[in-house]
C-alpha cells in the first residue's frame, strides 16, 4: 500500500488531476477517488505528519478494517474470479478492485492479481482456459455411440443418434435421443433445447456435419439454406466451428465426453422398446448430470445455469419454430414444380423459372426472389395438385407445346406411338399433367429411333402397359426385337413364381 503516500503526494503537492494520478501510479481512478476520500475524512493532508508511518496511516484510513496479518497476502478465490468473468461486463480490473476493498492491508497489486490468476487457469483442464460470457454461446454435437431401440412387434432394432447441446457459461446440458442426424431432426432438435433452456445465446457453434453446413470451409463455411431459416426465427449468429479445430467447441467435445460417461454408459445394460422411452431415461440422468456437483469449481450446472445464464438468455418467439424443408426446383413446361414425386401447379407465365419450395409438414410454399407465389396443401403421394386459375386461358399464354403438337409429334413416329399419347393423355385430370410424361415418352426415339418406339408402342398397348418406364423398359431390355411367340403369352404374367410389389419395401 505504498502508493497511498504517492498518492497524496500527487494530489497536495504536485495538484495532479485523479486521471493524472491513475496513470501515474498505475491505479484506478475510483481507487485514487476512495483513497483522497478517506484522507480528507481522517483530516489527512500533505506532507504527513512525521510520526506517521505507513501502518498508522492505512489505520488512520481504514479504521474499521482489522490490522494486516503478518502471514503475507491474502490468495483470492479464483475459481470465484473464473465464475465471475463470466459476468458480461466483468472485468479482471473490476474483480481486484474489489478484491483491494476487502483485504485493502494485504492485497496483490494488479500486476500481481492477473499472473497469480493466469498461473491457476494453467494448471486447471485445458477446458478451462476459454472464458465463456453468460448467455453468449450454445454448442452443438451428436454423440458418437448410438443406442439400439428395439420394435416389439418385429423385433428390428434401431440404432438412435444422441443429440447433445451445451451452454458455454454454465456449461448446463441438453440431450435427446433422435432417429437420425438428418436435417429435420437436427432442426427439430435445436428447437427443443432452446425450450429446455427456456431461451436462446446469442451464438449457435455446431459442428461441421452436413445437415448445418452444406460446403465446409475454414473461413467461409456455406450454411444450410435451411438451418438459416431456423436462425432467423430465433433471432441467433450461427458460427461453425472449423474443421479440424477441436478448440473451437471444447465445450461440445466435453459435453458429448460427459453425457458418453453418465448417460449412455448408463444405458447400456438397458432394453428399449421405444424411442420415447429412451427420451425419458436420458431425461432422468440428464437432470442428475445437471445437478452433480463440479470437482473443481463450486455448485453445478444447474446452479451455474440459475445464476449466470439464466436471466441472459434471450426471450423464445412467441411462435414455435416448425421444420421448413426449402428445395432449390425449375418450373418444366406443364407449369408444375415437383416435391417428393407430387408436382404442384404455379402460374403458367413462370415455366423456365428457377423457383424455391418451402414444404412444411401441412403446406408446400412456392417461393420467387422471397416473394411468396402460391401455396398448396402438402401432399404426400405422387400424383398432381393444379390450381386452374395457373393454366394458360385457352392456352394462348402457353402455345410452343398444345395436346394438339404432342399427337402431331407422335404420328409423325406411327398410330401405336400416337395413341399411346392419347393414352397418357386420358389418364390425367388436366391435359398439361401430361406435358412430361408424353415428352419423355417421344424424346425416347432420341436414343432408340422411330421404328424401335413404334414398336415398343404396340407392345405396350396390347399389354396394358401404359406408363413411359415400361415402354423404356421394353426398348431396353429389347423386347421390342424378340421374335412374337406362338402361344400369345402376355408380358405382364402373373404366377406364384413371380414376386409382385408387395414383397419389396
Amino acid at each position: 500500500m505504498r502508493y497511498i503516500k504517492e498518492i497524496l503526494r500527487l494530489r497536495y503537492e504536485a495538484k495532479l488531476s485523479q486521471r493524472d494520478i491513475s496513470r501515474s501510479v498505475r491505479v484506478s481512478v475510483g481507487s485514487v477517488n476512495q483513497y483522497l476520500a478517506r484522507a480528507a475524512e481522517a483530516g489527512i493532508g500533505w506532507p504527513l505528519p512525521e510520526d506517521m508511518d505507513q501502518k498508522a496511516l492505512i489505520k488512520a484510513l481504514f479504521p474499521d478494517q482489522q490490522t494486516p496479518r503478518k502471514s503475507g497476502f491474502v490468495v483470492p478465490e479464483w475459481s470465484t474470479v473464473q465464475i465471475e468473468l463470466r459476468h458480461k461486463g466483468v472485468t479482471k480490473q473490476l474483480l481486484w478492485e474489489e478484491y483491494c476493498q476487502a483485504h485493502p492491508h494485504n492485497a496483490y497489486s494488479y500486476s500481481q492479481y492477473c499472473h497469480h490468476y493466469q498461473g491457476w487457469l494453467a494448471q486447471q483442464r485445458r477446458s478451462m482456459r476459454q472464458v465463456h460470457k453468460a448467455g453468449e454461446k450454445t454448442f452443438i454435437d451428436y454423440a458418437g455411440p448410438t443406442v439400439p431401440v428395439i420394435n416389439p412387434d418385429t423385433g428390428e432394432v434401431r440404432r438412435a443418434a444422441i443429440f447433445i447441446a451445451v451452454l458455454g457459461a454454465s456449461n448446463y446440458s441438453f440431450a435427446e435421443a433422435t432417429w437420425s442426424q438428418t436435417l429435420g431432426d437436427w432442426l427439430e432438435s435445436h428447437v427443443r433445447a432452446f425450450e429446455f433452456f427456456g431461451g436462446t445465446t446469442t451464438i449457435v457453434i455446431p459442428d461441421n456435419l452436413k445437415s448445418a453446413v452444406t460446403r465446409a470451409c475454414r473461413y467461409e463455411p456455406e450454411m444450410n439454406r435451411t438451418y438459416n431459416t431456423l436462425a432467423e426465427h430465433y433471432g441467433v449468429a450461427i458460427i461453425p466451428a472449423r474443421p479440424r479445430k477441436p478448440k473451437d467447441k471444447s465445450k461440445a467435445e466435453n459435453g458429448v465426453l460427459l453425457v458418453e460417461r453418465w448417460v449412455l454408459a448408463k444405458l447400456r445394460h438397458e432394453t428399449f422398446f421405444t424411442l420415447a422411452a429412451l427420451n425419458t431415461r436420458i431425461k432422468e440422468l440428464l437432470e442428475h448430470l445437471n445437478n452433480k456437483p463440479f470437482q473443481k469449481l463450486p455448485g453445478s450446472r444447474r446452479s451455474q445455469f440459475e445464476a449466470l445464464d439464466k436471466h441472459a438468455l434471450r426471450t423464445l418467439p412467441k411462435h414455435r419454430y416448425h421444420y421448413v424443408d426449402i428445395r432449390q426446383v425449375k418450373v418444366n413446361i406443364d407449369y408444375h414444380v415437383e416435391y417428393k414425386k407430387h408436382f404442384y401447379s404455379v402460374p403458367h407465365q413462370l415455366v423456365g423459372s428457377r423457383l424455391e419450395v418451402h414444404a412444411s409438414s401441412s403446406s408446400v410454399e412456392v417461393i420467387n426472389l422471397d416473394k411468396l407465389i402460391t401455396t398448396h396443401p402438402r401432399k404426400y403421394h405422387a400424383g398432381f395438385t393444379t390450381n386452374p386459375g395457373h393454366m394458360p386461358e385457352n392456352h394462348r399464354g402457353h402455345a410452343t407445346w398444345t395436346p394438339e403438337r404432342l399427337l402431331n409429334w407422335g404420328g409423325k413416329i406411327g398410330p401405336n406411338t400416337r395413341q399411346m399419347v392419347q393414352q397418357l393423355f386420358d389418364d390425367k385430370q388436366h391435359p398439361e399433367q401430361a406435358y412430361r410424361a408424353c415428352l419423355g415418352l417421344l424424346n425416347l426415339n432420341k436414343s432408340y429411333g422411330d421404328e424401335r418406339l413404334e414398336n415398343a408402342c404396340r407392345i405396350g398397348l396390347a399389354e396394358g402397359l401404359r406408363t413411359v418406364k415400361s415402354i423404356r423398359n421394353i426398348l431396353k431390355h429389347k423386347l421390342d426385337r424378340a421374335p412374337e411367340t406362338t402361344d400369345n403369352t402376355p408380358l405382364n404374367q402373373t404366377h406364384e413364381n413371380v414376386r409382385g410389389s408387395t414383397q419389396y419395401h
